[in-house]
């Protein structure tokens, strides 16, 4: 075997491969003398049928078969006598193939770029830190009240957190448009759920009222017709309603599953629950830095069939996602280039901390795979069912040890780089991650 290598552009390579006549000629004869042990053919004994007929009726068939079975093998040899990192499958091309003669085949492919990661030690990083303080405790306490709470009739003017209840016509130059009316709306003020300016003039408003409220569509509305224009919404007030909270007792911790009703056993397991989401918002935000920081410092190549992969992986999240949603089947295939940047982004970041792996010869710490799934489960109504099932299932785990080494790359350029600790609040840090 003859192998000659050409860099065609970026992370392209073409080999072109001789593999000697012989080698090709005798895989071809062995067929061929498999194939006349086994074929029926009129005129002749079953397994006396001649190989010269054999060769006339499916010669040509073999030695494609065979030439195909020569391309991939002989491309294996090649790249580990070459020491040839391919990045996906090559595209063969056979461009030499006569009997008797040397067959001669190119190889097209991508090669894994040579990743140094660079700049670790110049990278700052700002570590959130954050106190979950009583006050923050008795906001999500009081969060929890509202998502349980009643709503009632009030003989009073509306609030902001005030829910009403309205008919209302809207007119643009006088003229009522499409969509623009309704009867028996309930909108929750204070939310922004309708467009910017609606709200503010019923803040205010008693039952029975009429009022006007003036307003512009935004230029990005859907409506093409209605972007960027004035409009006038004639408003009936018809009710204004009011949240009634439960108070925090007994009954009400045990709708959390506090069987004893034990408010201070709520308050400790809202705590918990905080800290849990606290402690991996943190992660995630330290994470996004330290990627952002490592692509900043260390711009690469990135084998295209890699970023092909990453956009179908991509694409089909995106699938799941609309289909859980309720859009079925019926989802438009999205083009690659919503997804492009993302996925090179991805593939960037992979090569990279796997790479920061290979040269720390970092391995999964256990403790950390363990923890990870503990805190997963703890969400869940039963965890340790979830722990026990994910410590039965041989994928499940490897995920989980990928995970724990992708963290502890993380955890090592953390431990490279200049670290400066910056104190938050929890509602400053939750509500940026909402």
């Amino acid at each position: 075997m003859q192998v000659s290598v050409e860099t065609t552009q970026g992370l392209e390579r073409r080999l072109t491969i001789t593999v000697p006549a012989e080698s090709v000629d005798n895989a071809v004869k062995a067929r061929l003398q498999q194939l006349a042990k086994t074929q029926r053919i009129n005129g002749f004994r079953p397994g006396k049928v001649p190989v010269s007929v054999i060769k006339k009726r499916y010669g040509q068939a073999v030695r494609q078969e065979v030439a195909g079975d020569v391309m991939q093998q002989n491309f294996y040899q090649a790249i580990v006598q070459e020491k040839i990192n391919p990045a996906g499958m090559p595209a063969f091309e056979l461009t030499k193939d006569q009997d008797g003669e040397d067959l001669e085949f190119v190889a097209k492919f991508e090669v894994y770029p040579e990743v140094e990661v660079k700049g670790v030690e110049e990278i700052e990083l700002e570590k959130t830190v954050v106190e979950i303080s009583d006050a923050d405790l008795d906001n999500m306490m009081e969060t929890l009240q509202k998502q349980h709470g009643e709503w009632k009739e009030v003989r009073r003017k509306a609030r902001k957190d005030d829910r009403v209840v309205i008919d209302f016509v809207g007119t643009v130059d006088g003229e009522e448009f499409e969509g623009g009316k309704a009867e028996d709306f309930t909108l929750e003020l204070g939310k922004g759920r309708m467009i910017p300016g609606f709200e503010e003039p019923l803040v205010g408003a008693k039952k029975g009222e009429e009022v006007t409220v003036d307003v512009t569509f935004p230029e990005d509305y859907h409506a093409e017709a209605l972007k960027g224009k004035a409009a006038q919404f004639a408003v009936s007030v018809k009710k204004v309603e009011g949240l009634t909270l439960p108070k925090v007792d007994e009954e009400f911790a045990k709708l959390f599953g506090i069987e004893d009703g034990d408010v201070e056993a709520l308050k400790a397991e809202v705590r918990k629950n905080m800290e849990r989401e606290l402690s991996t918002t943190l992660k995630n935000e330290l994470k996004e830095a330290v990627i952002a920081k490592l692509i900043e410092k260390n711009e690469m190549d990135v084998p295209a069939v890699l970023v092909e992969q990453e956009i179908n992986a991509l694409r089909e999240q995106a699938k799941q996602r609309f289909s859980q949603q309720g859009g079925g089947a019926n989802m438009p295939e999205l083009p690659g280039d919503l997804f492009k940047d993302n996925a090179k982004r991805r593939v960037t970041i992979g090569l990279l901390l796997g790479e920061i792996i290979k040269q720390n010869e970092l391995k999964a710490d256990q403790e950390k795979v363990d923890s990870l799934i503990e805190t997963m489960a703890s969400a869940y109504e039963d965890p340790q069912e979830v722990v026990e099932y994910y410590k039965n299932n041989q994928e499940l785990m490897q995920q989980m040890q990928n995970v724990a080494l992708e963290e502890q790359a993380i955890e090592w350029v953390v431990s490279k780089a200049k670290t400066t600790d910056v104190t938050k609040a929890f509602d400053e840090v939750m509500n940026k991650q909402g």
